[in-house]
């Protein structure tokens, strides 16, 4: 089940997306916003294939421009829409800036006559979001995408909880007569800060202390490649001298003969011997 949820687009790239595959009547993504041309007598609108599901879940979106009323007499509109296979079936926001009204709409046949209508404020509904929920179907308006405020609620028609992955999202635009101009959608299913960078300044004065507490790293070097991983350990190594002193003592075995318990005797010589001096 493809829940509506999970389409986003912030237009960013300037490119009409895959999503869009069914748009129609010249649409461009220009500035980063999707831009639908509001000619007279003509649609024009970014619309995806119809594989969504609505049911359990909910769309919502930005309209940084509705096209202006430009010498129309009946209506300039700019609508942010749910349908399903069946033509004229839908649940959606019409902005018509002829009248200045918008309406929240489930329609049938192309007509709501039980459609809640409000005094159009480009501030007080910048952003647009339907939604289902509980058995029933929520519109709902909000001047920055984050606080909303309900503008209607009705008992979840049948053809919504029927049509799982057969629902598309249509943005667009129509006039019946007067001076071309456009509608601009934004952020489907994004808020617009979702890729802000935000910057703060502190202001510091002389000899300050500095409260966090000081952490020793090691930095070790390793030739990574793109979403690789990192297992090398470091190891710290240290290095000591000493100075050693030492004494030592040589000592020799002899094998000589002691002769400490000797007792030399000299005597007369016996015959047989020849005698030398000094015996003579």
């Amino acid at each position: 089940m493809a829940l509506i949820s999970t389409l986003v687009d912030n237009f960013n790239d300037n490119i009409v997306g895959p999503d869009w595959g069914n748009a129609y009547g010249g649409v461009s993504e220009t500035g980063g916003r999707a831009r639908c041309p509001c000619v007279a007598g003509n649609y024009a609108g970014y619309q995806t294939a119809k594989v969504w599901t609505l049911a359990g879940s909910s769309v919502y979106l930005q309209v940084p421009v509705a096209a202006a009323a430009n010498g129309a007499t009946v209506e300039a509109q700019t609508v942010f829409a749910v349908i399903t296979a069946t033509a004229g079936t839908n649940l959606a926001f019409n902005i018509n800036t002829v009248a200045n009204t918008i309406r929240c709409e489930s329609n049938v046949g192309y007509t709501d006559g039980a459609a809640v209508s409000l005094t159009y404020s480009a501030a007080t509904h910048a952003w647009l979001r339907i939604r289902e929920t509980g058995g029933n179907v929520l519109w709902d308006t909000s001047t920055d995408g984050s606080t909303w405020t309900n503008r209607r609620t009705l008992a979840t028609p049948a053809w919504v909880t029927a049509a799982v992955d057969a629902c598309a999202l249509d943005l667009y635009s129509y006039r019946n007569n007067g001076t071309t101009n456009y509608a601009e959608f934004d952020n489907v299913n994004t808020p617009a800060s979702s890729a802000s960078v935000y910057f703060a300044s502190a202001a510091l004065t002389a000899d300050s202390a500095q409260t966090a507490s000081a952490t020793r790293s090691i930095v070790v070097s390793a030739s990574l490649t793109a979403d690789s991983s990192l297992d090398a350990a470091s190891i710290q190594a240290a290095t000591a001298s000493a100075a050693l002193a030492g004494s030592s003592e040589l000592g020799a075995k002899t094998d000589a003969v002691d002769t400490d318990d000797i007792t030399v005797q000299l005597s007369e010589p016996r015959g047989g011997w020849t005698v030398s001096q000094p015996w003579i």
